[in-house]
């Protein structure tokens, strides 16, 4: 029996594995209370799969992806990147990584870019996922983690704000801890859909805000708007704990209700209502606490870190962030989105949250990794910028992927599939044949979660230990052993061990001193069931479940207040494009889908992609339910069948994103301060398919 944790969202749900066969019971933990969703308790499917990766693949002389040994596949890729850089410089190979990868892998990608390949070319999936969220977070408190406290804080809340997040669907488990503010009748849920999460704000438990695609910083806006104008903001906690509340009072003051109702579609009345709902339930006011959170359905727009802001500063009107039982967070969406983030693979960082730009961070870095510090590259670009690059003069030649599955989950596909194929080397290390390992010149097959040690970040957090359970099949081996393998094979002298306990000791040496400091964090502590979670700046240190009790992590300790502005979306709705195009999860499915679209039980559930419209716009294009939509927007189509449903809004079309294809239609404009593209809204034409039209 080992004990581990989910490898799906960042939840973390903890569970128990029996192996051969491997089974999966869940375990008591305060994130899932012992429930598990039904990808967790289908999650040893994955491990299975009948087109599971066994052994390493290159692609031969008649374009065909046939297998090989370690030692040449790691040969072919090390010889050419060796050529690439003497041809064009360190830069022409990158590198692109994922926040699913455990804290020990994403460590290790970030030192193998800096130092044995020298290029400032590397980035992350996460870069989609919260980086408009950690931007906000960052310029307001200094600080970025998901939640600054444990996710059982929400248990007590009176009243709790959701925007842009569908947990019930995203992370069932985390509903118990809603149930307080549904009882209060506080659960307040942005949203265009009416989803499951939305539902539960039914029975006089809360309100539905279903406000118009992009709107979500309008509506934020006017919230706050109402908290200050009717007296209902904590002053006091402005004065001593904000830099400017002044700020706060002049952004907002032109935000009435009624304005924001002509751009949200949300009625003044309610607005107002639920502003006084949020603010009641304050401890300002002597309420049980209230909570405002953000999910991704706020945070990918070309806005997104000013809706986050925006966020942000409603939670610090009502005197929120640093009480026990109140506060604002982002509810992270990948397994190790916030560990993932955390220790070197985005484009500016290095361990330990530090920027790669301060020459502080880059001498202590360089010192555990043995190198000088003026070796070590700068800032790259961003994941968008760096896929705009590929292939490009002047662009990286070579890029190596692990842990991501570009060729679904980037957006503007059409785009991202000509810079892959104008590459002259792509490396792929996966656990399957996702669509861009199939589109790879080199393929290593690498362990999955029930068959390797390691650390995963929660959303909380947190740093859990995951366990292997089994043996891998094949010649599968870590992408620790990748990274090794071409560090030697390129001449680079700095140490990179095979073992995650080794790998997990220098990343504590690294981050120490950090923002994210690890450096008290041990796997023996926990082992032992430490609830640790950062900063843990030494071996006695108990860990920090809540930041920001006396002091944000600004210079002089108060929070920011940035004065932001709403503004439509990029690719706004116009004569032939009338209606908006959102994309979200599945309950069944997760990410790309490359792991559960290859669980039977899931499959069956939620098989393809599809399109939700509404039933006024489906009878005035002549769809009935089951019949087959054409979605067109600037950047490509896409054909499915349409659910004709009155969840959705009259301007809006959702359409599930874990499916080839659904991201062709996405929009690449990017928030120009996280360089979050703008998955979430788009103009979109729909119009009605004769199927003889598909087979013809």
């Amino acid at each position: 029996m080992t004990a581990t944790h989910c490898p799906y969202c960042a939840l973390q749900c903890a569970m128990t594995l029996q192996s051969v066969p491997v089974t999966v019971t869940p375990r008591e933990f305060p994130t899932n209370r012992g429930g598990l969703c039904r990808k967790g308790w289908t999650s040893a499917a994955v491990l299975s799969t009948p087109d599971r990766l066994t052994m390493p693949l290159v692609r031969d002389a008649g374009g065909v992806l046939v297998e090989t040994t370690w030692d040449h596949a790691l040969d072919v890729v090390a010889d050419k990147i060796k050529a690439l850089q003497a041809s064009y410089g360190n830069d022409s190979v990158a590198v692109f990584g994922g926040g699913g990868l455990t804290n020990e892998k994403a460590y290790a990608l970030g030192k193998f870019a800096r130092v044995a390949l020298r290029t400032a070319n590397v980035d992350y999936n996460g870069r989609f996922c919260m980086s408009s969220a950690a931007a906000a977070t960052n310029r307001s408190f200094g600080i970025d983690r998901g939640l600054p406290f444990p996710l059982t804080d929400l248990g007590g809340a009176g009243a709790i704000l959701l925007v842009g997040s569908n947990l019930a669907e995203t992370m069932p488990p985390a509903v118990a801890h809603l149930e307080g503010a549904r009882t209060a009748g506080g659960l307040l849920v942005v949203d265009p859909r009416r989803t499951a999460t939305a539902q539960l704000t039914e029975d006089a438990a809360g309100i539905h805000l279903q406000a118009t695609p992009g709107s979500d910083l309008a509506l934020v806006l006017a919230l706050t708007h109402v908290v200050l104008q009717e007296g209902l903001a904590d002053t006091a906690y402005l004065r001593e704990r904000t830099d400017d509340p002044d700020v706060l009072y002049r952004s907002t003051a032109a935000w009435w209700p009624e304005r924001a109702e002509r751009v949200t579609g949300v009625p003044a009345g309610v607005i107002r209502q639920a502003a006084r709902v949020l603010a009641a339930a304050a401890p300002v006011h002597g309420g049980a606490g209230a909570f405002v959170l953000t999910g991704r359905g706020a945070e990918q727009h070309s806005k997104g870190t000013d809706t986050v802001t925006a966020c942000i500063n409603l939670a610090l009107a009502l005197g929120l962030p640093g009480r026990v039982g109140s506060g604002y967070g982002c509810i992270t969406g990948q397994g190790n989105g916030q560990g993932g983030r955390e220790h070197g693979q985005k484009a500016d960082q290095l361990p330990g949250y530090r920027s790669i730009a301060d020459p502080a961070a880059r001498k202590h870095v360089a010192g555990v990794w043995g190198v000088d510090p003026a070796s070590l590259p700068g800032p790259g670009k961003s994941a968008v910028e760096l896929i705009d690059a590929l292939g490009t003069d002047g662009g990286p030649k070579a890029l190596l992927v692990h842990g991501s599955n570009l060729l679904v989950s980037a957006p503007r596909l059409a785009s991202v599939r000509e810079r892959l194929a104008s590459l002259e080397l792509l490396v792929v290390a996966d656990v399957v044949p996702s669509e861009t390992a199939l589109m790879a010149d080199v393929v290593f097959p690498v362990t999955q979660w029930a068959e390797e040690d390691g650390t995963m970040t929660s959303l909380e957090g947190r740093v859990l230990r995951r366990r292997a359970a089994v043996t891998p099949p094949g010649e599968v081996r870590s992408d620790l052993a990748v990274f090794a393998g071409l560090a030697a094979r390129l001449g680079c002298s700095a140490a990179f061990s095979l073992d995650p306990f080794e790998v997990f000791e220098e990343l504590r040496l690294a981050s120490a001193g950090g923002i994210a400091d690890y450096s008290g964090i041990s796997w023996s502590r926990l082992d032992a069931g430490g609830a640790l979670y950062w900063p843990v700046p030494a071996d006695d240190h108990p860990g920090t479940p809540r930041l920001f009790a006396d002091r944000f992590g600004t210079p002089d300790g108060r929070a920011r207040v940035i004065a932001v502005e709403h503004r439509a979306v990029a690719d706004d709705l116009r004569a032939d494009a009338p209606l908006y195009l959102v994309t979200g999860r599945l309950l069944q499915h997760y990410q790309s889908g490359a792991q559960t679209r290859r669980v039977p039980e899931l499959l069956e559930a939620e098989p393809e992609v599809f399109a939700e419209i509404h039933p006024r716009v489906a009878a005035a294009l002549g769809v009935a339910d089951g019949g087959l939509l054409r979605l067109r927007t600037a950047r490509g189509s896409l054909v499915c069948p349409a659910r004709v449903t009155t969840d959705v809004r009259p301007d809006t079309i959702f359409v599930p994103f874990h499916f080839p294809g659904v991201n062709d239609l996405t929009n690449d404009a990017l928030d120009p301060i996280s360089r979050m593209p703008e998955f979430k809204a788009c103009a979109v034409e729909a119009t009605a398919v004769v199927r003889a039209e598909v087979s013809a």
